[in-house]
């Protein structure tokens, strides 16, 4: 749980690339780690969407399992009328010189595995959420990252949509006053690592790939498939979605790691016979020590009541209609119940949008010119500290805080 080692500088990445920076001519090659659901329907096609425009094409891509790997080369193949290079191993890709970047969406158990070695390696990423499960592996790949100097997009694609910019300038205009609480609470009907089990083959997996340093077992087609329940490989929806939200809270206020956190939930309702270990319903409270409170909750049994508020002295705002970001959500800031109202909000004051680039682009765009992408590693690493806090402090039952000048988490 102990890791010492030097604390992250203030104030972002500022380490100049030491990869090369393709020229506006140059097509950038990229490779895909993990072709599942995210990777293909998400990372390809979001890349897909930029491609003519920003000269980039999907060369290689690499999965454990033949039935994706396939798949997400056939897509490839469609858009570039090349055949791209399949492979197995993600050392495979590494090993490739002409690759520039790497699109990494494979189980969360190996995101900070792919991405140590792209840095390693010399090649640009977009990593996935949450980009790590440990304090170890977190601190190896990010030091690597910057030790590279390579471009690093993290997927918390939620700080690029036009609604939450908006947000965050109404936030950092002060408007709300002394913010003393943010709170979100997200549920859906059942567990989403459900929809994901599927048949898989054992002659079609490279099972001992897929669970690199996890303990040896026979092959289990629902453990392989449904990965995203069980804790030796994904934490459930504190990190799968909570990660999106702390995200935020630092890109509303540009704090820094949580001073500490206690977090209490469990498997109340979905027990049968896959025997998925991540909880159904589960609550994290942050305490921030800029002095204020992050409470992020999820149950997976009904979806009725999902919120997402700021509470401020002056003034709330009310983010709750925030899963509708493609359909102009109703933002509104509010001074009704507030403590110590100034005058400078009234009763219902809408947010206005804020146009940002797409978060793929953005990432694109940066490797053209070597700047920061909006989810800097940084930003990764922020979010990955409050997510592990969390899951330490559910698995001991007790608060957990963090040692900035260590880099460590410990308890009381």
């Amino acid at each position: 749980m102990a890791t010492d080692v030097p604390p992250l500088p203030k104030g972002g990445n500022t380490t100049p690339s030491l990869r090369r920076i393709p020229g506006a001519n140059d097509r950038i090659h990229v490779g895909v780690i993990g072709c599942g659901l995210r990777g293909r329907g998400d990372l390809m096609t979001g890349l897909h969407r930029w491609d003519q425009e920003l000269n980039a094409e999907i060369v290689a891509v690499c999965d454990v399992w033949r039935q994706r790997r396939e798949e997400a080369a056939a897509m490839a193949r469609d858009w570039y009328g090349r055949e791209p290079r399949q492979c197995v191993s993600y050392r495979e890709v590494m090993d490739m010189s002409d690759v520039d970047a790497v699109m990494i969406a494979s189980p969360d158990h190996l995101h900070t595995l792919h991405l140590e070695a792209a840095a390693r390696a010399g090649k640009h990423a977009y990593c996935e959420k949450p980009l790590a499960k440990d304090m170890e592996g977190l601190c190896r790949a990010v030091d690597a990252v910057r030790e590279s100097g390579v471009v690093v997009q993290v997927g918390t694609h939620w700080r690029s949509l036009p609604a939450l910019a908006g947000a965050r300038e109404v936030i950092r205009s002060g408007a709300l006053g002394t913010i003393a609480r943010v709170e979100q609470y997200f549920n859906d009907p059942r567990p989403y690592w459900y929809p994901r089990l599927k048949e898989a083959r054992e002659e079609d997996v490279d099972w001992a790939a897929f669970l690199n340093d996890r303990s040896p077992r026979p092959f289990d087609p629902w453990m392989f498939t449904g990965w995203m329940g069980h804790r030796e490989f994904s934490d459930g929806a504190v990190p799968g979605y909570g990660s999106h939200f702390v995200d935020l809270v630092r890109y509303f206020t540009g704090v820094d790691a949580p001073a500490s956190c206690v977090c209490l939930g469990g498997l109340y309702v979905w027990r049968d016979a896959y025997r998925f270990t991540c909880p159904d319903t589960v609550q994290a409270v942050w305490e921030y020590p800029e002095g204020f409170q992050v409470t992020y909750s999820t149950c997976f049994c009904n979806d009725c009541g999902d919120t997402f508020r700021v509470f401020g002295s002056n003034a709330m705002m009310n983010l709750d209609d925030w899963f509708r970001f493609g359909a102009a959500p109703d933002f509104h800031v509010t001074s009704a119940g507030a403590g110590r109202p100034d005058g400078r909000v009234r009763d219902r004051v809408p947010v206005e949008p804020v146009d940002r680039p797409d978060h793929m682009r953005n990432w694109l765009e940066c490797l053209r010119d070597g700047t920061t992408p909006i989810a800097s590693i940084d930003d990764g690493y922020y979010h990955s500290v409050a997510v592990i806090m969390a899951m330490e402090a559910y698995d001991r039952g007790c608060r957990v805080k963090y040692d900035h000048e260590r880099r460590r988490l410990y308890a009381d």
